[in-house]
């Protein structure tokens, strides 16, 4: 079912949100200082192309730089990318078919926001240890 799910889903607005995420991470890669960012907003790319059988977890040895990094992210890139998942998401849920998307998107808003110090996991071990 969620390959079923994840196909609908990347072209209903996969594609457009990885797209989206893309461009943050290659940015974000033109000075050193926001490689670690660019990072993260292609592992977000990923897991917003293929949402569907995957979860965030918070990471246990996440600290005061993911906090910082974190601040850093909604100032630079973070706001306008949770801004394409309200609108992606509002726009999805005018039809019937595409409310459990509309709601997946509302569900990418936090790790869009927040992206360091979390994890992609699936969602059969949702609490994997991180080392």
């Amino acid at each position: 079912m969620k390959t079923i799910l994840n196909v609908i889903w990347l072209v209903l607005s996969g594609f457009w949100l990885f797209i989206a995420y893309l461009a943050a991470g290659l940015l974000l890669c033109i000075t050193i200082i926001g490689i670690p960012f660019g990072i993260a907003a292609f592992r977000i790319g990923v897991y917003a192309l293929w949402p569907f059988g995957y979860t965030t977890i918070e990471r246990r040895d996440a600290g005061a730089p993911s906090c910082v990094g974190n601040v850093l992210w909604l100032v630079l890139a973070g706001w306008w990318l949770a801004i394409g998942h309200i609108v992606t998401g509002l726009v999805l849920c005018i039809t019937i078919i595409g409310i459990p998307f509309g709601i997946a998107n509302f569900k990418l808003i936090p790790v869009s926001l927040f992206p360091l110090g979390r994890e992609i996991v699936p969602t059969d071990e949702p609490f994997a240890q991180v080392w």
